[in-house]
């Protein structure tokens, strides 16, 4: 019960501000090129500060020492993870781009806002644990992720490492590697430039909410609704994915704090990266848009009915 309560609590929040974008969208409150200075606040100001700060109290040599075995499990579920969206992506969509829209929300659930937050409601002993676990996470989103699959390439770009070198330069991995050195470092930041850093942070997933209610509002709902490959990605993300890992972990002698770390990452729904990222740089948007809005929803009856069957296990 106390899941279904978190999970709902959630999400009403969630809904409620895709509900507000979807509204000031459609009533003109806000001018047509908002959800375009929106996107382009959110890459360059909003997720680098998440990730800057995320690393800056993450990637310490006590957290990473104490706790290699948190990190070697982030690195573990990716080792699964991407090699089986890279496969299954392939199954919802035929062209390139809406192809690699899919991989990525296959490859990285939305561990973050939602993850945190159920981690705090559920299992608060273990959410600085999940913090290092899902560290790893960040890493391969800034080193793969993103400029391999949402990053456009320039119009004539060929596909070779010097063009996908070119692509990691971006706000959010600048922004990771300054965390990285920080946190070994241990260098102590000014109270308000912490707090800032924060409070920034704290905007990504409510922007990223109101952008997929904006881009909501301009899409066909009764295509989006009964859009299959839609509901055929969040049945991977949210039912295949954590079915496979709960039989492992049933296998696998794991300590307790780390198997439900893995699930807390594994179980939540699509991210919102997809419609924040491509958005920066006038890409469609739609899909990633319809992916969240739909797992997210879904997600209601799948979390609860994930971690239920853990405990049977158990």
């Amino acid at each position: 019960m106390d899941v279904l309560i978190s999970t709902l609590q959630q999400m009403s929040v969630l809904m409620g501000l895709i509900l507000i974008g979807y509204i000031i969208s459609r009533t003109g409150a806000v001018p047509a090129s908002g959800a375009s200075v929106l996107s382009k606040m959110e890459n360059n100001v909003f997720i680098p500060a998440l990730v800057l700060s995320t690393f800056w109290k993450g990637f310490t040599v006590e957290s990473l020492g104490s706790a290699w075995m948190f990190v070697a499990g982030g690195f573990g579920v990716l080792a699964l993870s991407i090699p089986a969206a890279l496969l299954l992506g392939r199954f919802c969509a035929k062209d390139e781009y809406t192809r690699k829209i899919y991989t990525y929300g296959l490859s990285f659930s939305n561990f973050g806002f939602m993850g945190n937050a159920v981690v705090l409601a559920l299992f608060p002993a273990v959410f600085g644990d999940y913090l290092v676990f899902v560290l790893p996470l960040w890493v391969l989103i800034y080193l793969w992720g993103v400029p391999a699959l949402l990053i456009p390439r320039k119009e004539g770009e060929k596909n070779s490492l010097r063009s996908s070198l070119k692509r990691l330069v971006n706000p959010m991995f600048a922004a990771m590697l300054v965390g990285m050195v920080l946190g070994l470092l241990a260098v102590p930041l000014p109270a308000f430039l912490a707090s800032g850093l924060d409070s920034l942070g704290g905007c990504m997933s409510p922007v990223a909410m109101l952008l997929t209610g904006m881009t909501v509002s301009s899409l066909d709902l009764k295509k989006t609704f009964t859009n299959k490959a839609v509901y055929l990605a969040s049945f991977f993300r949210l039912v295949l994915f954590p079915a496979v890992f709960l039989v492992l972990l049933w296998l696998l002698p794991l300590p307790e704090d780390l198997s439900l770390c893995i699930l807390c990452a594994v179980a939540m729904p699509l991210g919102l990266s997809p419609v924040v990222i491509p958005g920066a740089y006038g890409l469609d948007t739609s899909t990633a848009a319809g992916m969240a809005l739909i797992s997210h929803l879904l997600s209601v009856a799948t979390i609860p009915v994930v971690f239920w069957v853990y405990t049977l296990l158990g």
